[in-house]
């Protein structure tokens, strides 16, 4: 995640001062490690901070203390003295950050909801039909609500409403036990009942009925309990003033934006004050695959924006050279300040108070405290100072990703910026190209080992994409800003003025989409520890080589060798074509390199996860018939894009469950889809209303399938629709039974039966309909339930499961495994082998490649044998080469 690049901020000094960064990284890091620990852990946490602070004490009550001012840790001290001072502060706020943890977070561990979350986490299941228990809680809420919709399973897309809440009063039910508290929790509402939590504002009081849940259930780990609550809640006391006015202006903003384009009309109100409620979830996808992801979330460069109009550039604000509107108006430095605190604090009451607005926040203030004593303003203390008071403050900053992030990006842009900035101008770069090139590499240096581990990818165009996206950002955030403030007052100029604000905002969303469908732009990498320290040492490569390629500008009088510079132009020629080929992708050249896919495929099954996706071949090279859409757009764009796929005829989707129509928009990314064609069931009828939407806006026709429909693509592809048939819901009821089965045909005679996710009663009456055919989609990811008869009928030599990695049904079940392959079948799972293709177009040239992804093997692709029952290849086969079936 880069840093948007605003100005490299000056220090105040030729040298940054680092004397701060140990003592914040020694109160992070204890405060990190002692948020896991359970209760009754400070008896032995606060000795060793006691014994902290008296080695603290020892080392500075010692002879020459103190230093006198200006010295401390500078040339001409003795080494020994600044070392001890160092160790001395970093003893001390280690030893705080020992104390004020414990004293925060004992709410998590004691009060009546505490103990009925840890009953309910021992408690055995209870009997069908008996009712939980349910408390009554009077709460605080303390934070926006947040919608979250899951992609998997048969319900994704069902609204799950999650708010951040203070409980201040539990009654028991039904003896009416009050118990006074003051115990952080997560409020859960699922379906219909969460509308009335939608436009709730933090400090508004609220009664509701709950059931208490162990808090591990939840979304939030800084909760000790979940309550699930039951029925609308009911107002105890309305918000406060500063938060209805927070509430009413970010209303605002969204009536204002309600005309502009639907990326930004979503996009406008999270860049000004992190309102994402009405952004897609693609369009957040595509924002997270090219690191832009920060502009959804307010951060220090919204800030700092806002204080600049007010105080002109951080750099002269307590200058003689000072501008801003504070210059303008004749305004004192301390008055300046005044108002700057004020305007910050306004912010986050408007923004909410999230880590990188905490983080901004408190940068912001010591520089106003810098500014009203007329200090010179020093951006690294600042940094360093903020984190170590607001990890004292909330410890659970210290286990934030977004608040380190915005650290790091931040670290990134003060320490590493201004110097990578000079050296790219050294070497002839223009001065601005050269400050905001600078600082995106830099905020992407320090904050790519983190991201890997969040994202499991890097992403290859992080860095021109933030480049392209600061075009925008200040003109859509001063413009956004106006929107929010005229809005109450004079609502008609207000959406007038939306209109140029929407236009900086559409570029980010055209930059994030473009970004995100170059074939190459992210790179997959392992996660965890290992992850993080790989992705250091290449950008450490990356740091150490970059000079050797820039060469600088020669002194006067002098000049470089011809063949020196030669040879640096033909090897940054070189990197940068090699850098065009892995973003790009061609098909070509990657069936080259991975041999994947592998030629004279017919089938794909992708490997989406827990869900459903295959393709057929269409007869051109970038044609294919699309069956399902599986769990994740990523992933289905993924799969299609190495398949070389930019057209789709037609785009079938067996039934509308969550695992396999979620991806629908990846299938669109990008493509031409002529029309979709889905079941007669429309269940669950959220999903299909999703997927209509989707449609829609795509311009394809959404057509239903009919049994006995008979279709056919490119010249050698013909499928006939076996299911579902009139008065499915009565034969086999269920959105599973009502799934479109096909059997495809090729010309060679090879025949392959797809079978959604039909159970049982369905299966059973495709009994007669169906002969021998050589390649089953084995029905429901190879659960346990199976109509036998109906595949011993199909007695199929290879069966195809898509199946997710660990995933909680247990599919495939090894029952249905063993059963395939005693009737002489080959199983391939995409759990273990990764994308499957099916090669030949008749019985004789049936053959099989793998493309294991990285987290289930080392090799990009394996060859498969029918006649093996094994998902592995034998050595040495020829990578995507597909093996001939024995006679």
């Amino acid at each position: 995640m880069s840093a948007t690049t605003a100005p490299l901020p000056r220090t105040g000094s030729p040298s940054a001062d680092f004397r701060l960064l140990l003592p914040a990284a020694s109160a992070w890091v204890v405060t990190a490690v002692l948020l896991p620990l359970e209760p009754g852990s400070e008896a032995l946490v606060l000795p060793l901070a006691g014994v902290a602070v008296l080695a603290a004490v020892l080392l500075l009550i010692r002879p020459g203390f103190p230093p006198r001012p200006g010295l401390l840790l500078r040339r001409g001290v003795p080494h020994r003295r600044g070392a001890a001072v160092a160790l001395a502060a970093v003893l001390l706020t280690g030893a705080a950050a020992a104390i004020a943890t414990p004293l925060h977070t004992a709410d998590l561990h004691r009060g009546p909801l505490r103990e009925l979350a840890r009953a309910a986490e021992h408690a055995p299941p209870r009997a069908p039909g008996t009712p939980a228990p349910v408390v009554e809680v009077e709460l605080t809420v303390a934070g926006d609500p947040k919608v979250h919709a899951s992609r998997g399973g048969t319900t994704g897309g069902q609204t799950l409403l999650t708010v951040k809440a203070v409980a201040d009063r539990v009654t028991l039910l039904p003896d009416g036990h009050a118990t006074r508290t003051h115990t952080p929790v997560t409020v859960m509402v699922r379906g219909p009942e969460s509308e009335p939590w939608l436009r709730r504002l933090p400090s508004e009081r609220l009664a509701v009925e709950a059931e208490v849940r162990p808090a591990g259930e939840g979304y939030d780990t800084e909760s000790a309990a979940l309550l699930a609550v039951h029925g609308p809640p009911r107002q105890v006391e309305p918000p406060s003033l500063p938060q209805r006015i927070a509430g009413r202006l970010r209303e605002g903003l969204r009536t204002a934006s309600e005309g502009l384009p639907s990326d930004a009309r979503g996009l406008l109100p999270g860049l000004v004050v992190g309102d994402t409620s009405r952004l897609s979830d693609d369009l957040v996808d595509d924002f997270r695959a090219t690191d832009l992801v920060h502009l959804v979330a307010v951060s220090g460069a919204n800030l700092a924006i806002v204080l600049g109009v007010l105080l002109g550039a951080p750099g002269q604000a307590g200058t003689p050279e000072r501008r801003g509107l504070a210059a303008l108006l004749g305004l004192s430095l301390r008055t300046s300040a005044l108002l700057g605190t004020a305007l910050t604090l306004a912010f986050v009451t408007v923004c909410r108070p999230e880590p990188s607005v905490l983080r901004a926040a408190g940068t912001g203030l010591i520089g106003m405290l810098a500014l009203a004593t007329g200090r010179p303003r020093q951006a690294v203390p600042a940094l360093a100072g903020a984190v170590l008071v607001l990890v004292l403050l909330d410890p659970f900053l210290a286990q934030s990703f977004g608040f380190l992030l915005s650290v790091l990006a931040t670290a990134g842009l003060l320490i590493l910026g201004p110097h990578w900035a000079e050296s790219l101008r050294a070497r002839r770069w223009p001065h601005h190209l050269a400050g905001a090139l600078a600082a995106a590499a830099a905020a992407q240096a320090l904050c790519s080992p983190v991201t890997v581990v969040l994202s499991g990818h890097i992403s290859l165009v992080a860095i021109p994409c933030n480049l392209l996206a600061e075009l925008a950002v200040a003109p859509a955030t001063l413009l956004g800003f106006g929107v929010l403030i005229l809005q109450p007052f004079l609502p008609g100029p207000a959406r007038l003025l939306a209109e140029p604000a929407g236009v900086p905002a559409s570029w980010l969303a055209f930059v994030a989409r473009r970004g995100a469908e170059l074939p190459g732009g992210q790179l997959s990498w392992p996660g965890g520890w290992f992850g993080t320290a790989t992705v250091a040492l290449v950008v450490l490569a990356a740091c150490w080589t970059a000079p050797l390629l820039l060469p600088r500008r020669p002194e006067p009088g002098g000049r470089v060798p011809v063949r020196r510079r030669w040879a640096r132009m033909a090897v940054t020629g070189a990197l940068l074509v090699v850098l065009l080929a892995v973003l790009l992708r061609p098909p070509q050249l990657t069936r080259i390199a991975t041999g994947w896919p592998p030629p004279g495929w017919r089938l794909v099954m992708c490997d989406v996860g827990q869900g459903d996706m295959l393709a057929l071949a269409a007869g051109a090279p970038d044609s294919a018939v699309v069956i399902d859409a599986g769990p994740d757009p990523n992933a289905a764009d993924r799969c299609l894009r190495e398949l070389g796929i930019t057209t789709v005829p037609l785009l079938v989707l067996t039934h509308f469950h969550a695992d396999h129509v979620e991806g629908v928009p990846g299938v669109l990314r990008g493509r031409r889809v002529g029309a979709v064609e889905g079941t007669t069931l429309d269940d669950p009828p959220g999903e299909a209303a999703r997927v209509a939407a989707w449609t829609a806006g795509a311009g394809a026709p959404l057509l239903r399938a009919g049994r006995g429909e008979r279709r056919s693509a490119g010249p050698g592809l013909t499928w006939e629709v076996l299911w579902p048939a009139s008065g499915t819901s009565v034969e086999a009821p269920g959105a599973n039974n009502a799934s479109v089965a096909l059997l495809v045909s090729l010309t060679g005679g090879m025949k392959m039966a797809l079978l959604g996710d039909l159970e049982p009663p369905a299966q059973s009456a495709l009994l007669g309909h169906l002969g021998r055919v050589d390649v089953l989609k084995v029905a429901h990811h190879g659960s346990a339930h199976q109509d036998w008869d109906l595949t011993g009928a199909l007695r199929p030599r290879l069966a195809l499961i898509s199946c997710g990695e660990d995933n909680p049904y247990g599919h495939p079940s090894m029952k249905t495994v063993d059963r395939l392959r005693g009737l002489g079948a080959t199983v391939l799972r995409t759990d273990r082998a990764g994308d499957i293709a099916v090669t030949g177009d008749s019985p004789a040239t049936l053959g099989v490649a793998v493309n294991p992804h990285p987290t289930h093997g080392t090799h990009r692709s394996r060859a498969h044998s029918p006649k093996h029952s094994t998902p592995h290849a034998s050595p040495g086969r020829t990578p995507g080469t597909p093996r001939a079936p024995p006679a």
